[in-house]
């Protein structure tokens, strides 16, 4: 099996470098050179890769292509393009609508859409898919967990919930600063955060119960975390982050307008 990938960012990078520690059955991975100090990279460090200048060379060959260009830039890119019929076309390209990319292409074509998150390169991560399809189930289930959509409302929730990551390590930006005014070491602060949100994560991960459950389970009556939870919700906590997603859906649904 061939990969092309269309644009060669952070997310390509991270996927090529998980399919590449998770030996997955591939031929060849053909990169292109948009993106040229991380499509280097990759070539330098695998000899499965391949750096490609024609993007229309990317598309012929490929037995899986995935587009992963800023949607700023997608219809540039995409619209000189001739795409055989038949070709397995992912977008990785937020807020870009799969029907707008296949009125680019003008001829009927099926369009897959992931949210393979940063962590897929060490193989720890998490990827939405719309519509469900077994190959890519089964490449992505490579490089971590899968959730297959059951409609384009679904998944685009879950991309509104990918937006968290910058306002999680804010948060732990902030209590680690917060120790270090009150006398902490910033190195020592952050491994004892880092460690404490880690080990919550497999707590939520290993079990099956809902986090209102688990935020029980972790708030001893008139102890701290009870403390420290109701203080941040009172202060307005929780209303500030699902204004932020709200924020973001909007923002999504307004690209299908």
């Amino acid at each position: 099996m061939k990969l092309g990938f269309i644009g060669a960012g952070a997310i390509t990078e991270a996927i090529v470098l998980g399919l590449m520690e998770a030996e997955f059955p591939l031929s060849e991975i053909i990169v292109s050179a948009r993106g040229a100090a991380t499509a280097a990279r990759l070539a330098a460090s695998f000899e499965k890769v391949r750096v490609c200048n024609d993007n229309q060379e990317i598309v012929d060959v490929s037995d899986i292509l995935f587009l992963a260009v800023r949607p700023q830039i997608a219809e540039e890119v995409i619209s000189p393009l001739a795409f055989p019929g038949g070709t397995a076309i992912v977008s990785l390209i937020a807020m870009l609508p799969a029907e707008k990319i296949a009125e680019w292409i003008e001829h009927p074509v099926d369009v897959t859409r992931a949210i393979p998150l940063p962590s897929v390169a060490n193989r720890s991560g998490v990827t939405v898919i719309y519509p469900a399809s077994d190959r890519l189930t089964q490449l992505f289930g490579a490089l971590g967990t899968v959730v297959n959509a059951t409609s384009i409302e679904e998944f685009n929730g879950y991309s509104a919930a990918g937006s968290l990551m910058a306002t999680y390590f804010g948060c732990l930006e902030t209590a680690v600063q917060w120790m270090v005014d009150h006398g902490a070491e910033y190195g020592r602060a952050r491994t004892y955060i880092a460690q404490l949100f880690f080990g919550l994560a497999q707590t939520s991960i290993k079990g099956h119960a809902t986090f209102e459950t688990l935020v029980g389970a972790h708030s001893t009556p008139q102890g701290l975390n009870e403390q420290a939870y109701r203080v941040f919700v009172e202060s307005g906590g929780t209303d500030a982050l699902a204004a932020a997603m709200e924020s973001v859906a909007a923002r999504i649904d307004s690209s299908f307008a």
